[in-house]
């Protein structure tokens, strides 16, 4: 099995200083880097600082980028991958976010299962997860009765045109989502693997929501 190694911490990019605010962590998709969501960052509400990650491994040549687990040859896909991967990302959140008032997740693809996979393993620590194209990971975690319980929100949004991610998983993960989460789920007709215009909309009202709903609480 591969290690996942620990994430650099120079290999980060921010719109801001976390200390008192909402942060927001950006993971990007297989064969992308931590530049690649950041491009997001100008369309996403200014109360968030948002840090985009860049994942550990180096895909097989010539993939270029970067990638979170391996998705290739024989333990393509391996739970335990995506597991480890979760786990090396709370460990660097660990690090860097203890000052932030509230810390989410924002994955595409690869990063929405990693997303989503650090959410069940510790389902306190995350106030929200817009998981983009991606999917839950098979499988039972120990937070998961937890993570049932509390019902965080979570966006869902993908492609009815997607062809990258199996439609088992689709399906696994349309099944298994709408018991542990508040669920706000978007398909879109005509969207492949890619993030559209009126999906980064829809995040947009998405997370603007997140923040009222902490502002209201916060009263």
């Amino acid at each position: 099995m591969p290690e996942i190694p620990v994430l650099d911490e120079s290999a980060v990019l921010w719109s801001g200083e976390p200390a008192g605010r909402p942060l927001l962590v950006l993971l990007h998709g297989y064969g992308a880097d931590e530049r690649d969501l950041f491009a997001l960052a100008p369309h996403l509400p200014e109360a968030f600082a948002v840090a985009a990650v860049r994942a550990p491994l180096e895909p097989p040549f010539p993939t270029p980028g970067r990638s979170w687990y391996p998705i290739e040859g024989l333990e393509s896909r391996d739970a335990a991958h995506v597991t480890r991967a979760a786990e090396r990302l709370i460990e660097w959140l660990d690090a860097v976010a203890g000052e932030a008032s509230s810390v989410a997740l924002l994955g595409f693809s690869q990063g929405g299962a990693v997303a989503l996979q650090a959410l069940r393993l510790d389902p306190e620590r995350f106030s929200f997860v817009v998981n983009l194209s991606g999917y839950v990971t098979p499988g039972e975690l120990p937070g998961d009765a937890a993570l049932a319980e509390r019902r965080p929100p979570v966006f869902w949004g993908r492609g009815a045109m997607d062809d990258v991610i199996p439609s088992w998983l689709v399906l696994h993960t349309t099944d298994w989502l709408p018991g542990h989460s508040d669920l706000v789920g978007r398909i879109y007709p005509m969207l492949r693997h890619a993030v559209s215009e009126q999906e980064l909309a829809d995040i947009r009202v998405f997370l603007e929501k997140q923040l009222e709903g902490a502002a209201d609480g916060a009263r």
